[in-house]
């Protein structure tokens, strides 16, 4: 093999190792989970991802009549993490997100999205 060829297979090599470990690290945690649902003709969806020692949760609404409001509310294993009153932007989206701390044995997490007339819709998410 000459020296040009060895040089172009040991780049290939470590480009591809490179890129291996690039899409290992990339890739979903075991405990990523979305959950969704519809309400009062919007989408929402409550996302549980593992990051950090704990939890990234993000809810999205989709779909709202913009400049419509909503209550947005997460519990984690029953206690209140966050709760807004959001408006929907020109495009009829709306998000909240926060992060919690990882509990001994399962995480439950749930989000209840309330539109400013109408009745409340929930999704649960429990991850180990």
């Amino acid at each position: 093999m000459n020296t040009t060829m060895s040089k172009t297979v040991a780049a290939t090599a470590l480009l591809a190792t490179v890129g291996g470990s690039a899409v290992l690290v990339a890739g979903p945690a075991a405990a990523d989970v979305d959950r969704a649902g519809t309400c009062a003709g919007a989408t929402y969806e409550l996302g549980v991802d593992r990051e950090r020692r704990g939890f990234d949760v993000d809810a999205d609404l989709d779909g709202a009549r913009p400049g419509s409001e909503w209550r947005v509310t997460l519990r984690h294993d029953g206690a209140l993490a966050a709760s807004r009153v959001l408006r929907a932007d020109a495009e009829g989206e709306l998000d909240l997100s926060t992060w919690r701390r990882d509990t001994a044995g399962s995480d439950t997490f749930r989000l209840t999205v309330t539109p400013e007339t109408g009745r409340a819709c929930s999704v649960k998410v429990t991850v180990r």
